[in-house]
């Protein structure tokens, strides 16, 4: 759990009791590498914060998977659309490694709220972050050309070119796996 607590104090200081009370609303969770944790058309109940493992959500595009989002230890994900509105997904997200995760759900994340101010800031602050480092990422990913997004997320997720398969990666990066294995010289 010091993970998650180390998480959480980057956004607020929250007492001990307030932490204990949130620790006391979280479900511990294990998957295996592969096992689907919400698929297509599913509704999304969990949010996830990753205390070991990785994750991956993708969708379909025709008969393609696009990556959209790479969670590693210390990350939160879900199908976000998904869970806010309680639709259905048109994500599916994937174990790429075995998984220990904490998950709120959304019944779960409506107590948070309520229970207080430092609560309700901490939860907005979150997805404050968890929003802007998405339109951050997406921006890169349509702005830049393929060879900068490469070295710029390797600089910055060195440590994921060993843990992701290629084509995961390339995806992610938005490039073709041949593109990005031609890049992959780079790295030496």
């Amino acid at each position: 759990m010091k993970r998650l607590y180390d998480y959480i104090q980057r956004f607020a200081v929250i007492s001990e009791a307030e932490f204990e009370q949130l620790a006391g609303l979280l479900e511990l969770r294990h998957y295996d590498k592969k096992q689907i944790l919400v698929n297509f058309g599913e509704i999304e109940n969990f949010l996830f914060f990753v205390d070991q493992g990785l994750i991956r959500k993708y969708f379909m595009r025709d008969k393609e998977e696009i990556n959209t989002q790479l969670a590693r230890e210390g990350d939160i994900i879900c199908s976000s659309v998904s869970f806010l509105s309680q639709a259905p997904s048109e994500y599916a997200v994937e174990a790429l490694e075995p998984c220990r995760l904490f998950a709120l759900s959304f019944e779960n994340l409506q107590k948070v709220y309520s229970m207080g101010y430092n609560m309700d800031k901490l939860g907005r602050l979150i997805v404050l972050d968890w929003l802007l480092q998405k339109e951050i990422w997406e921006h890169n990913r349509i702005k830049n050309p393929p060879r900068e997004r490469f070295v710029q997320f390797i600089r910055e997720n060195s440590d994921l070119v060993q843990r992701v398969p290629q084509k995961y990666l390339a995806s992610y990066l938005n490039m073709k796996p041949e593109t990005f294995s031609r890049y992959k010289h780079l790295l030496k």
